[in-house]
């Protein structure tokens, strides 16, 4: 184990975010994190003053690289048709990857304000993301349909989250799936004007 500040902390980042995810935030002890990481407990204390200012630190570290991937990932697109895969798959595989870590999003102090606070900033920056492509798609009532495709994402989120069979082709087939079925509802809503309710 090297003895630098940021390698320490990446190891009780990376302990924490295994032990919340697979024990749950309640189950999961400071000693249990350090113990992981390889460090004394009154380490972990020099960073965090609480277990929840630390799954907040592991939270936020989490969200930010989920964006800036998907930002990063968005660059080369030109369409979007293509833009609306990429946020797709970037979704869908997120979950999929991080399916044995589930208690970190079921079991999460949902009553510490830093944590909700900070949510609320996650989803609204993220849905912001996807407003922007539908907006340069010129998509007419384009918060309603970001809402949507996050919903439709959503929904596949859970079922491969609760499904232990949810295998890579079904995530494959699955994403392609709801992205077809919202551009196919995204070509009636261009162009339209916003009051009409055809």
């Amino acid at each position: 184990m090297s003895g630098t500040t940021g390698d320490k902390l990446d190891l009780i980042l990376d302990a924490a975010y295994e032990l919340f995810g697979v024990d749950g935030f309640y189950e999961t002890k400071i000693s249990d994190i350090a113990n992981r990481a390889g460090i004394a407990k009154g380490t972990v204390y020099l960073y965090f003053k609480s277990k929840e200012e630390l799954c907040l630190a592991v939270t936020r570290r989490d969200c930010e690289q989920f964006l800036d991937n998907l930002q990063e990932a968005l660059r080369p697109c030109t369409n979007m048709a293509d833009k609306l895969y990429v946020i797709a798959i970037h979704h869908t595989r997120y979950h999929f990857e991080r399916r044995k870590y589930t208690k970190l999003v079921f079991r999460a102090p949902n009553n510490d304000p830093a944590l909700m606070q900070y949510m609320r900033q996650f989803m609204f920056r993220y849905m912001e993301m996807v407003l922007d492509v539908l907006k340069e798609g010129k998509v007419s009532h384009p918060q309603w349909s970001a809402e949507s495709y996050i919903g439709m994402l959503d929904r596949v989120k859970m079922d491969l989250m609760f499904n232990p069979d949810f295998n890579e082709q079904q995530l494959q087939e699955r994403t392609r799936f709801v992205t077809d079925l919202f551009l196919m509802g995204c070509e009636k809503q261009i162009n339209r004007p916003p009051d009409d309710p055809a």
